[in-house]
């Protein structure tokens, strides 16, 4: 007498559960595919153009006030600035979303941080960019006033001009993350006490250290 063979609900649940996890995990495994995919794809035309940073100069630099005032060490300044920003990239496009522009003298900061508008540079496009610079009230080191005096001597005065920022690089339709950017540029001015009233100057067209 041959016995009947029955699937308890046990075993069919156990079956069924199993090919869920299957599904599940081909599932997982072509997205994981496709995903490592796009990311090869994107890093093969990025390694393939290879972005080169964007290129700053400085093209005129006055300075209109740097007096201490009372005896607390306070300055007020004035400084006008204009700065000529070049893409490089034949294929590369670049948002520029943040940038902060100040002035710096002997490692301390002269004015406060004035914000550029945000704008897009086309491939080897160049702009120029213009800040009004100023600083009222700002506290300095006490030996501000015995260094300027020193270069006034010298006949000469070094102004460090900062821009702190972050871009986007931009290939086809696809744009990067933000990256930060850092120029920093040197003016050179003269200065001694038989130079007429007005601002100081430089025209120099030097080029400004950048790093991203």
């Amino acid at each position: 007498m041959s016995q009947a063979l029955t699937k308890s609900p046990k075993h069919c649940g156990d079956k069924h559960g199993l090919k869920i996890n299957k599904l599940c995990k081909k599932l997982f495994a072509v997205f994981s595919t496709l995903f490592t995919t796009i990311l090869c794809l994107i890093l093969l035309v990025w390694l393939i153009l290879h972005p080169t940073k964007p290129q700053f100069s400085l093209k005129e630099a006055d300075i209109y006030q740097l007096n201490l005032s009372g005896t607390n060490n306070l300055l007020n300044s004035s400084v006008q600035l204009t700065l000529l920003s070049k893409n490089p990239n034949q294929k590369v496009g670049i948002y520029y979303d943040e940038l902060q522009v100040y002035a710096q003298y002997k490692g301390q900061q002269i004015t406060v941080y004035t914000s550029l508008p945000p704008f897009y540079q086309g491939h080897e496009d160049s702009n120029v960019l213009t800040a009004s610079l100023i600083g009222n009230g700002l506290p300095v080191a006490p030996s501000f006033g015995y260094e300027v005096g020193r270069d006034q001597t010298a006949g000469r005065l070094v102004l460090n001009l900062k821009v702190l920022g972050r871009l986007r690089w931009k290939v086809g339709t696809w744009v990067s993350g933000r990256y930060r950017v850092n120029v920093d540029c040197v003016a050179v001015m003269a200065f001694g006490p038989s130079l007429p009233t007005g601002p100081l100057t430089t025209r120099q067209g030097t080029q400004c250290s950048t790093t991203v």
